[in-house]
């Protein structure tokens, strides 16, 4: 019975020994990685009205878990000029930016601080400088001054029905493009400035450029 005795007393220092060289789970829980969701968004254009709503996801060792950490990381992007950020609430910012940024979720665990990230693409399809751009397009705007309610311009191709459409549309790079101002009654027709690349009474023509461009046509 005494050698029973015996060798339990040394199989449990055997015992606390082992568990002295790994890792104590008894040490305090600690965070070793952030998951931000959705990892990839897009804003459709820089003057998109819509927001999305991200969240952090903490995983943690001693014991193994994970736990939503939305509201306990700080949010931040490396391009502050193009998102603006409201806890985990994306939205762009005011302004024609457009881009692609990182946001990061980070959060400071015993002096290691971890982060996540996710991709935000700031998109507008109509200018080939953005993500999404096209390279073979280019947007033309009008611009109507002068009289309120002057006369109304339009465009060959069409796209362009100024105010009563769009002001504004996309053609094609190095096409040239005609725009028409015709006064409404009792009005007339001043002059055209701006984009145009050549100009003939009430006709202005542009020679698309790779990038937008605006003429402006002024009513009295």
């Amino acid at each position: 019975m005494k050698r029973s005795y015996i060798g339990l007393a040394l199989g449990a220092l055997v015992m606390v020994a082992a568990l002295a060289t790994f890792p104590s789970c008894g040490f305090k829980r600690k965070l070793v990685g952030i998951t931000v969701t959705p990892s990839l968004a897009t804003f459709p254009t820089p003057d998109s009205t819509e927001q999305i709503v991200f969240s952090a996801l903490g995983t943690y060792i001693h014991p193994p878990d994970t736990h939503d950490i939305t509201s306990q990381v700080a949010w931040s992007t490396d391009i502050p000029q193009l998102i603006q950020i409201n806890g985990g609430v994306v939205s762009p910012q005011p302004g024609d930016v457009c881009g692609i940024a990182n946001l990061s979720a980070s959060m400071s665990d015993g002096g290691n601080l971890v982060i996540g990230y996710a991709t935000v693409t700031v998109d507008d399809p109509t200018r080939p400088i953005c993500p999404g751009g096209s390279p073979t397009q280019a947007v033309v705007t009008v611009t109507l001054a002068g009289s309120n309610g002057g006369g109304v311009v339009t465009s060959v191709p069409t796209g362009i029905n100024c105010p009563s459409g769009a002001c504004g549309a996309q053609f094609t790079i190095g096409d040239t493009m005609v725009l028409t101002a015709t006064p409404n009654a009792g009005h007339t027709f001043v002059s055209w400035t701006g984009g145009c690349t050549s100009i003939a009474g009430t006709t202005c023509s542009i020679l698309v450029p790779n990038g937008s461009t605006n003429a402006t046509a002024t009513f009295n």
